[in-house]
C-alpha cells in the first residue's frame, strides 16, 4: 500500500505539474508504440481483444458472475467485499480524470479514440481490482502449487490489458503506471479493511496468500471431487453426440434446400418475401433503434457472454461440471450445425435494403443470431427448471419466449433474415439441445436429489436439503 500510494502520489504531481523530461518521454513512448502498429490491421484487432478484458462491460460481467456465485455458495461478506471494492474504483477512476484533466496522446496515425481525460487508465485501474478482488476472494479453493501462477496469469493479464492501452495510443505510459499504481492502493485498503472485519468475527489471522478468506474454501470450491461423477462411457457419449451432431445438420441442410429450391417459388411461401418487404416499408427511427439493441442480443460477443455466466452460475447451483459441459456442447454445436448448414444451403439474404452497414459473410438459413440466443436460453431454462425454485422455472420459461423472439423480430425488421430462416432457427435449437440433454444428462449425477423428490412427503420446491444444505433443488 505504502510503495503503491508513494508512486501514484509522485506521478500525480508530475503530471499535474507538467514536468517537461516526463512529457517529452511519454510523447516518445506514444510515437513508438503507434509508428509499430498503426498499419498492422491484425496486430490492432489482437490488441482491441486483448483491451476488452479491461472493458468496463467485460469487468461489470465477470464482477456480477462472482457476485452472484458467492451469493449462491452463502458467502455474503466476499459478496459485500466484492461489490464495494469494484464499486469504489469504477467511481475512482472518473474523479481522479475530472480533477487531473490530462489529455488523451496525439499520434500519427490513430487506430483508436477514448472519451474523457487521459490519466489515469480506467482500464489499467478497474482490471487490476477487479480481477485482483476475485483472486484474492478463490485463493483458497487453489491447490498451493497452483496458486503461484494464479498470480502470475492475474499480473500477466492486468500488464497485457495496460499494454493494449498505451499501443492503441490512447493513454501515456505514465497513464497507465498510475491506474495499476492507484488499483494497487485501493484493492489493498479493501483488503486490510475486510481482515480486520474477519477477525472481529472470530476467525485467526492468516497470510494474504491463502486468500481473503480460507475457512470459506469447502463452500467456494467449483466441485467437490466427491459431487462430481463424469458421465459413463465418455468415449461413447461422444460418439453419440457426433451422430446426434450430423443427424442435426442433414435435417437443417434438407429443409434448407426445400425451402429455397422446391418450395421458392410456390404460392405458399410468398408471405416469405412479402413480409420482410412490409417491414422494411413501414421503417421509423425509434423501431430501428430498437431493433439495433434486440439484434445485439443475438450476437457472438453477447452469447459468449451469457454462456460464461450460465456456467459460472451452474457451478454455482450444482456445483458439478456436467451442467457447464452439457451448456458447452450446447453452444459449440449451435456453432458448427449453423456454419455448416450456412454453407450448404447458401440462401442469399432478403431482396430488400438492409439496416445493418456490414453484413457477416454467411448466409441467410438459418439465423445465427436467433439460433444461437435460443439454444442458450433453452439450455438455461432446462437446468433451472431441475435444479431451483418454482419462481426462478417460470421467469426462464418467459425468457426463453421473450429474448428469442425479440432478436427474430429485430432480424427481419432490419431485413437479413427470412421468416423461414427464423424457423429454421427453431428447429436447429429444439433439435439440438433436446438431443444434448438425452444424451449428457446433466443433472443425472444427483442421486441424493433424486432420492428427496421420491421420498414420501417430499416438498417440490424446498430449496435445500438438512442433509446437504448446498444442494439447491
Amino acid at each position: 500500500m505504502a510503495a503503491a500510494g508513494t508512486v501514484f502520489v509522485l506521478l500525480l504531481a508530475l503530471v499535474r505539474g507538467a514536468w517537461g523530461p516526463l512529457e517529452a518521454f511519454d510523447r516518445s513512448v506514444a510515437s513508438g508504440l503507434n509508428a509499430q502498429v498503426a498499419r498492422e490491421d491484425l496486430t490492432v484487432a489482437v490488441l482491441r481483444a486483448v483491451g476488452g478484458f479491461g472493458g468496463r462491460t467485460a469487468l461489470l460481467l465477470v464482477l456480477l458472475v462472482g457476485t452472484a456465485y458467492l451469493l449462491i455458495r452463502r458467502q455474503p461478506r466476499l459478496a459485500a467485499y466484492v461489490v464495494v471494492t469494484a464499486g469504489g474504483a469504477f467511481m475512482l477512476d472518473p474523479v481522479v480524470k475530472l480533477l487531473v484533466q490530462r489529455l488523451r496522446p496525439v499520434v500519427d496515425v490513430p487506430v483508436a479514440a477514448a472519451p474523457g481525460p487521459s490519466f489515469p487508465s480506467g482500464h489499467a485501474l478497474t482490471s487490476v481490482v477487479s480481477y485482483g478482488v476475485l483472486l484474492l476472494v478463490f485463493l483458497p479453493t487453489l491447490p498451493r502449487r497452483w496458486r503461484n501462477w494464479a498470480f502470475a496469469v492475474t499480473g500477466g493479464l492486468v500488464v497485457l490489458i495496460g499494454f493494449t492501452r498505451m499501443a492503441l495510443g490512447v493513454h501515456y505510459l505514465t497513464d497507465v503506471l498510475a491506474g495499476w499504481a492507484l488499483g494497487t492502493v485501493w484493492l489493498a485498503v479493501t483488503a486490510a479493511a475486510f481482515r480486520t472485519w474477519r477477525r472481529e468475527t472470530g476467525h485467526g489471522a492468516a497470510p494474504i496468500t491463502d486468500g481473503l478468506a480460507p475457512e470459506a474454501a469447502a463452500q467456494l470450491v467449483a466441485s467437490p471431487a466427491h459431487h462430481d461423477n463424469p458421465p459413463p462411457h465418455a468415449a461413447l457419449k461422444a460418439a453419440e453426440l457426433v451422430v446426434a451432431w450430423v443427424l442435426v445438420v442433414g435435417v437443417l441442410a434438407g429443409v434448407g434446400v426445400l425451402v429455397t429450391t422446391v418450395l421458392a417459388d410456390s404460392a405458399a411461401f410468398a408471405f416469405d418475401l412479402d413480409l420482410v418487404r412490409w417491414l422494411a416499408a413501414h421503417r421509423t427511427p425509434a423501431f430501428s433503434a430498437a431493433s439495433k439493441v434486440g439484434s445485439a442480443l443475438g450476437s457472438t460477443h453477447w452469447i459468449i457472454a451469457g454462456t460464461l455466466a450460465g456456467a459460472g452460475l451452474a457451478l454455482g447451483v450444482f456445483r458439478r461440471w456436467r451442467p457447464v459441459l452439457f451448456l458447452t456442447a450446447v453452444m459449440a454445436g449451435e456453432i458448427t450445425v449453423f456454419l455448416t448448414v450456412a454453407t450448404v444451403v447458401h440462401r442469399a439474404r432478403p431482396a430488400v435494403q438492409p439496416l445493418n452497414p456490414n453484413l457477416p459473410p454467411t448466409a441467410s438459413f438459418p439465423s445465427g443470431h436467433v439460433a444461437g440466443i435460443l439454444c442458450l436460453t433453452l439450455a438455461i431454462a432446462v437446468l433451472t427448471w431441475h435444479s431451483t425454485w418454482r419462481t426462478w422455472r417460470y421467469t426462464a420459461i418467459i425468457a426463453t419466449a421473450l429474448l428469442p423472439a425479440a432478436v427474430a423480430l429485430s432480424r427481419l425488421y432490419r431485413g437479413v433474415h427470412h421468416p423461414t430462416d427464423i424457423l429454421g432457427s427453431v428447429l436447429l435449437a429444439v433439435l439440438w439441445v433436446t438431443a444434448s440433454w438425452w444424451i449428457i444428462r446433466p443433472t443425472a449425477d444427483r442421486p441424493a436429489a433424486r432420492a428427496r423428490r421420491s421420498a414420501p412427503g417430499a416438498r417440490e420446491d424446498a430449496p435445500h436439503s438438512a442433509k446437504n444444505p448446498v444442494a439447491i433443488r
